[in-house]
């Protein structure tokens, strides 16, 4: 079993503004309560990091499959709980391809993605209802 590298957070003694470190760089992280600018909230965090995941899945798929993919965008959007705490009852996958694709290739791509590739989805998926389409644009 692999494990993963650490992820240290840290306070940095100004409202609820928090610094993050990881393997791969550093971030600040900021409350939903917090001014705008100071950096994203942990639930916008997790919404990217499903994001992030499976458009690497789906592009390098597209790619072994030889499409002739220009641009991709990808977007979440999510239901949160009413009561503490406010967490994703469900989001919603949204990709927006460019280029002359194979639907029946992007319709595969996204199901590998979701079903076998996406680490991300596969963790949030047993609470989180999750569900996805998408759009192609020549």
């Amino acid at each position: 079993m692999a494990t993963s590298d650490p992820v240290i957070v840290k306070w940095k003694n100004e409202g609820l503004l928090l610094e993050a470190v990881t393997a791969h760089g550093r971030l600040d992280l900021a409350s939903a309560l917090d001014e705008p600018g100071q950096g994203a909230t942990p639930m916008e965090l997790l919404a990217v990091s499903l994001a992030g995941c499976t458009s690497m899945d789906v592009i390098s798929i597209l790619q072994r499959m030889r499409q002739p993919l220009e641009g991709l965008r990808v977007e979440v959007r999510g239901e949160k709980a009413d009561e503490h705490p406010r967490r994703f009852i469900s989001l919603e996958v949204v990709y927006q391809f460019k280029g002359a694709l194979d639907e029946k290739k992007v319709q595969r791509a996204i199901e590998l993605s979701e079903t076998k590739y996406c680490s991300v989805a596969a963790t949030l998926r047993p609470a989180v209802g999750i569900s996805s389409r998408y759009v192609v644009e020549a």
